[in-house]
């Protein structure tokens, strides 16, 4: 992600449209999945994700290949290893990634997933294993002038589609949105003012603001009540959502989730 940083903006429009067209390519050798596999006895372990959203899951080029990085893959690879399962990644647009788990296209989704009550609805959730806060982007010269929300009122604010960021931006009086699949995509609107603001996950802002030349985050600060991120699983998996919550109770109690978190917040900013 450090690379964005010292690209022109071309060729940030290249790496976002590579991840978005990564989007049918699986991070993995095998694209006979199985997806739908839902016991511990499951050869493979089909992963719906939007990797976009440095620390969490993003593309980065290791030993010469472009790799699906992240401390959600972290957690995800125990989940499979927990199973003794092959974890098979599948690089989706956010919108679309609990319609993929209901449909059984994967076994389970990890993308910073809020437990909003319509997702409750759709599919199974985990516990808790996250909690971030959230922050404002804008452009290094319009800091002081967006440093409280009141001043985004009929702001033009870019947002991830679907994502607890957008809900957050429809509750601000007048503001014009403009929801995208890929956090990248937004950054580009911001970068060639198109936006004024954009809404982020915390250490996502963080990344994208030490890796792009120009972006800051404000002072302002979106009130939302946060219940932390989670893993959906399909409605009824029973099985497979109690061995996600072992998981992530074994990772906790071992402090790894806090160690993944800054080895891929480290990896996010390297080289």
């Amino acid at each position: 992600m450090n690379k964005w940083g010292k690209l022109s903006l071309g060729m940030l429009l290249a790496v976002g449209l590579m991840t978005g067209c990564g989007n049918n390519n699986d991070n993995a050798a095998s694209t006979d999945t199985n997806a739908g596999n839902t016991g511990t006895a499951a050869k493979t372990l089909t992963l719906g994700t939007s990797a976009d959203f440095p620390p969490y899951e993003f593309h980065k080029v290791i030993d010469g290949k472009d790799t699906i990085v992240g401390f959600d893959i972290d957690i995800a690879k125990d989940i499979a290893a927990d199973m003794g399962a092959e974890l098979v990644i599948k690089d989706l647009p956010f919108d679309s990634l609990l319609n993929e788990l209901s449909s059984g296209r994967v076994d389970m989704v990890i993308s910073g997933l809020s437990p909003t009550e319509e997702r409750k609805k759709a599919v199974d959730l985990s516990d808790i294993y996250y909690k971030a806060e959230q922050a404002v982007v804008v452009r290094e010269a319009d800091k002081d002038k967006f440093a409280t929300m009141d001043s985004l009122k009929g702001a033009k604010i870019g947002v991830q589609t679907g994502s607890i960021q957008e809900d957050i931006a429809k509750g601000i009086e007048g503001a014009q949105l403009t929801s995208l699949g890929k956090i990248s995509e937004i950054v580009l609107q911001l970068n060639s003012n198109r936006v004024d603001a954009s809404i982020m996950e915390g250490p996502v802002a963080k990344s994208f603001v030490k890796n792009v030349k120009g972006l800051v985050i404000t002072d302002a600060k979106p009130e939302v009540e946060d219940d932390g991120y989670v893993i959906g699983v399909k409605k009824g998996n029973t099985e497979l959502l109690n061995q996600v919550n072992t998981t992530l109770t074994r990772l906790n109690s071992e402090g790894k989730i806090e160690e993944y978190v800054a080895a891929a917040s480290e990896l996010a900013e390297s080289e």
